[in-house]
């Protein structure tokens, strides 16, 4: 079976690593802190110091990583894990990084004798526990086909194009996760606004035709936050960030993600940066002077 190696243990790394581990998998591990392992550990992972020891151990390597520096900075360097790559190993990259960024890696990688897939899924912790992950795939056709397999344990796959597409592809879909969070929002502030109640209206939203099945997984979230967030503030706003840049990139007018990403920029302001995207409920009350306890 083929051994496996997974460097970036968080939310959704370690559940990754955790699927693959049940299904019975030799798989190996590193990150930043070894706490975030440890229950990985009890349940077999095999631990490596570096991210090149876990580069030479595997024969496909994950990474799920927060953006581009974080990426750079396991990738290079003596301990980095381009060092301990070797033919015909494939790294298969889960984290959503700037499109360019990526190209410049794969071909980094190629020149080593290995290949690199950018694997950027669509969905959170309760996706990745349950395999139900939209996984979009990037980069070279034969080191899709060896990996397809492992990727269906995560969810369903699809081919892209090439190196950085499954990227873009991405980041055209969280354009429409931050706007679709941003507009309920608002709906919900107005609807509360004129005396309807909030769970009542957040009821009927999500059971008409714009309740979406991210909007109807976060219903419950909107009124309640989670002390631990599904998808925080911060990355939403890296994303569409990210979706910006490639934009101006490609010349391609992007109102409705400039749009989020203002209010995004004031949930930040307001302290909701690792809070769940739910809390643009909360910040749009804030804004039309509300008393909304603010996060903890």
């Amino acid at each position: 079976m083929t051994t496996l190696g997974f460097v970036g243990l968080g939310h959704m790394g370690g559940n990754m690593a955790a699927r693959f581990l049940a299904a019975g998998h030799t798989v190996y591990g590193e990150s930043r802190d070894r706490r975030d392992a440890q229950d990985l550990v009890h349940e077999g992972l095999g631990w490596r110091d570096t991210p090149r020891e876990l580069a030479e151990s595997a024969d496909v390597l994950f990474t799920s990583l927060p953006d581009d520096d974080v990426l750079e900075s396991v990738a290079s360097g003596p301990d980095g894990i381009l060092a301990g790559l070797t033919e015909p190993k494939i790294w298969v990259d889960m984290s959503t990084v700037s499109p360019h960024a990526s190209r410049e890696l794969a071909k980094r990688v190629q020149a080593r004798g290995a290949a690199m897939l950018d694997a950027p899924v669509s969905g959170s912790v309760p996706q990745v526990q349950a395999g139900t992950l939209t996984i979009m795939v990037g980069g070279d056709e034969q080191a899709y086909a060896r990996v397809e397999p492992l990727l269906r344990e995560l969810g369903t796959p699809t081919r892209i194009g090439e190196n950085g597409q499954g990227l873009v592809l991405k980041l055209a879909i969280n354009i429409s996760l931050a706007v679709q969070m941003l507009a309920f929002a608002e709906g919900l502030v107005l609807a509360e606004r004129s005396g309807i109640d909030p769970k009542l209206a957040v009821d009927v939203m999500t059971g008409s035709p714009i309740g979406s099945p991210m909007l109807k997984a976060r219903a419950d979230l909107v009124l309640e936050l989670p002390d631990e967030a599904w998808f925080d503030v911060s990355l939403m706003q890296k994303d569409v960030a990210l979706a910006l840049d490639t934009g101006r990139e490609l010349h391609v007018p992007l109102p409705s993600a400039a749009a989020a990403d203002s209010v995004l920029t004031i949930a930040r302001a307001f302290g909701y940066e690792r809070r769940d995207i739910a809390a643009l409920f909360q910040v749009l009350a804030h804004l039309t002077g509300d008393s909304v306890r603010p996060p903890a």
